[in-house]
């Protein structure tokens, strides 16, 4: 099963929230058979979370990423995963993470 990227960011979204929110391993919060590039960043956003807080704690202004809103957080640790690896353009891993932010997150979180 193959879906879009922009799908499969927002599957991923979805599960590392989850798991955020409660605790559980993100293997107990898998429906279904996962697309390739769902669980890919899933598990590698999952596994690299202290390196990428990190990160977003060096370039937040007055925000530490456990002060951020869970979705907020998740969306910003999926950009920089993408970033960092390389896997899109810096262009397109942004526009897609302010496209989260304006749908699911809070009103402030895509604005400038």
């Amino acid at each position: 099963m193959t879906v879009s990227r922009r799908a499969a960011r927002r599957a991923a979204l979805f599960v590392l929230y989850q798991s955020d929110v409660t605790g559980q391993p993100l293997a107990s919060l898998y429906e279904g058979e996962l697309d390739p590039y769902t669980h890919e960043l899933a598990e590698g956003v999952a596994g690299e979370t202290g390196g990428l807080d990190s990160t977003i704690g060096e370039f937040s202004t007055d925000w530490r990423p456990d002060r951020l809103g869970a979705l907020e957080r998740n969306i910003l640790r999926i950009a920089l995963y993408e970033l960092e690896h390389d896997e899109v353009p810096m262009e397109v891993a942004i526009d897609e993470a302010v496209r989260l932010a304006r749908r699911y997150a809070s009103s402030d979180a895509a604005k400038p």
